[in-house]
C-alpha cells in the first residue's frame, strides 16, 4: 500500500475521530494485523512515533508511524 492508503486505513481505527491515533487505537491496529503483544507494541509505537510528546500520533508524526509499521507490523508501504 502507499503512504496515502496507509493513512486512510489508519483512519478506520480513529474511534473518536480526532485525527490522532492513541495508544488504544494503535493497539487495535496491531490486533487487526494479527500482531501479538498488542498493548506492549502500541505503547512502544506511540512512544517512538510521537515526536512532540503529546501522547498521540498525529499528522506530523505519520512518517515515524510508517517506520514503526514497516518494522513491527510487517506492513509493506511504497513511496508512490
Amino acid at each position: 500500500m502507499t503512504i496515502e492508503e496507509f493513512k486512510q486505513w489508519l483512519k478506520r481505527f480513529d474511534a473518536d475521530a480526532d485525527a490522532r491515533i492513541s495508544k488504544d487505537e494503535l493497539r487495535d491496529v496491531i490486533r487487526a494485523t494479527g500482531g501479538w503483544f498488542s498493548s506492549w507494541k502500541a505503547k512502544r509505537g506511540v512512544k517512538s512515533a510521537d515526536t512532540n510528546r503529546s501522547g498521540f500520533v498525529d499528522e506530523s508524526d505519520i512518517n515515524n508511524l510508517v517506520l514503526f509499521a514497516l518494522k513491527e507490523l510487517g506492513i509493506r508501504i511504497t513511496a508512490c
